[in-house]
């Protein structure tokens, strides 16, 4: 190697490396917490076990009427129906032409506009339960438990603290005054050294919010070429046929020098890895975009949601159902409105708009799905089991949380984006895409950042064993990293002051 290219490199990794390291142990430490303490959400499953059940006695509107007293006439992206909001039934209808929640009382056909203190608290009291006490605190636009971009569509977000024994904290929606976050204090309290701190939070919700992901681009960026400069140097260094003087195959004779070049060749490689694939986390300027077009759902469910005069009323829909019900959402499948009754836990069942159970024709869902796209189905793949690329993670976990359910189909596309798309024969509902480059991601992200890797999740503890046992090494160089460069800087300060 060239004498300055030389001398470059390690200057390089020298002075950039005290500011990577720092971070480097941040990522480690935090990472950790990760495995086992998730950002605050609120899954679906959480929502609907808090959700009181509807009332089958209830003189509940039917759909039809109440979007009629609402003023809304025409088709809808949603419709829902539960005890969501003050702690009252209410229709959550999404019109198909606005973004907009209309959020309907399910007895009077009123709109409900204005989410005040007291629905705050009602809708606060049905989900804790009765004997909780609570306290209203105000609102927030974000916080540091609310960054969610999926929160966008709720804010301005009123904060309730319960007085439970997790110090649960609820995050209410200021458009349709449903919970829509819950935070215990240990959540909170973990994330200040898990997520918050992992991703970087620290830098959104204020002045440095548009730039957050350039700091985050630029710093795993700072970080691969710190990680690639220091390996070079470590093998330089290391003596693989012979020794120093020493006795040692490293020429440092210091503590933390020595140990941070053995840490550093034996972890370089997971540092590498880590780094680079939390950088391919961002999408960094959308590579992982296709450009493939929009699936066309309405064009698979036979047009958009039209509820009609016939549909049934609530206690007709509860009644078939035959079980304790917290919430019905009205879908179209195939030219059929039908109605997914979901209860606190397991899969909904499926009704008819006019009352009565019903399923789906598998045979005409086949034909159905070919209209997602306007390229032909070259195979509907039938999963029964998990596998590389559908699969269930915990619910902490920053891709766990939404259901997977099983059986699936995998409808397999003939188009340019190589397009998959998994559908629920149950119901019909589109449960997610993939095309060419989303599966190039899963490996550069989810695979290689958080190793889901099916024969090694299914293994649990030798998933948690091998991870914790690699960020601890990739703790220690960095540790080391910092301490060194912490000397060294006081050192020149020293220097520099005399």
């Amino acid at each position: 190697m060239l004498p300055h290219a030389k001398r470059w490199l390690f200057l390089v990794h020298r002075w950039l490396g005290i500011v990577a390291c720092a971070f480097f142990a941040m990522w480690f430490v935090s990472g950790v917490v990760m495995m086992y303490v998730g950002y605050p959400k609120l899954t679906a499953e959480e929502r609907l076990q808090h959700l009181p059940p509807l009332d089958v006695s209830a003189p509940l509107m039917a759909p039809r009427q109440a979007l009629d007293a609402a003023g809304l006439q025409g088709p809808l992206q949603s419709l829902r129906l539960a005890a969501a909001s003050g702690g009252r039934a209410v229709y959550l209808a999404v019109p198909a032409q606005k973004r907009a929640t209309v959020v309907i009382d399910a007895q009077t056909g009123a709109v409900l506009r204005e989410v005040d203190e007291a629905r705050v608290l009602a809708s606060a009291r049905a989900f804790a339960g009765p004997g909780v006490a609570m306290q209203a605190e105000g609102t927030i636009d974000e916080d540091a438990f609310s960054h969610s971009r999926g929160l966008d569509a709720h804010r301005p977000l009123h904060r309730v603290q319960l007085d439970d024994p997790a110090a649960t904290r609820l995050y209410i929606s200021g458009t349709t005054g449903e919970v829509v976050r819950d935070a215990p204090r240990a959540e909170r309290l973990w994330n200040y050294v898990g997520a918050w701190i992992h991703w970087l939070y620290p830098f959104r919700g204020n002045v440095f919010d548009p730039y957050w992901a350039d700091i985050v681009n630029w710093l795993s960026i700072l970080g691969i070429v710190v990680t690639v400069a220091g390996t070079v140097v470590g093998i330089m260094r290391w003596r693989f046929a012979g020794r120093y003087k020493s006795g040692s195959r490293s020429p440092y004779r210091g503590f933390m020098m020595r140990w941070h070049h053995i840490t550093g060749l034996l972890f370089a490689l997971v540092t590498l890895t880590w780094i680079f694939s939390g950088l391919m986390s961002m999408n960094p300027w959308r590579i992982f975009d296709s450009g493939a077009p929009a699936l066309r759902v309405a064009a698979m469910n036979g047009g958009p949601l039209v509820v009609g005069e016939r549909d049934a009323a609530p206690a007709m829909l509860l009644a078939s159902a035959g079980r304790e019900v917290r919430e019905l959402q009205w879908e179209k499948v195939d030219g059929r409105t039908l109605v997914l009754a979901r209860g606190a836990a397991g899969r909904p069942l499926l009704l008819a708009s006019e009352g009565e159970r019903t399923a789906i024709d598998e045979a005409a869902l086949k034909v159905a799905v070919a209209r997602l796209l306007p390229d032909a189905v070259a195979r509907i793949e039938v999963l029964r089991a998990y596998d590389l690329h559908y699969y269930a993670r915990d619910a902490h976990t920053m891709m766990g949380g939404t259901e997977k359910p099983l059986p699936i189909w995998r409808v397999v596309f003939d188009d340019a984006q190589q397009t998959w798309v998994h559908v629920d024969p149950s119901t019909g509902a589109v449960l997610g895409r993939s095309d060419r480059t989303r599966r190039a991601s899963r490996w550069l992200f989810a695979m290689l950042h958080s190793w889901d890797w099916l024969p090694l999740l299914e293994r649990r503890p030798l998933w948690d064993i091998v991870l914790v046992l690699l960020s601890l090494g990739g703790a220690a160089l960095s540790l080391t990293g910092v301490v060194i460069g912490w000397r060294r800087l006081g050192k020149k300060l020293g220097a520099a002051r005399a």
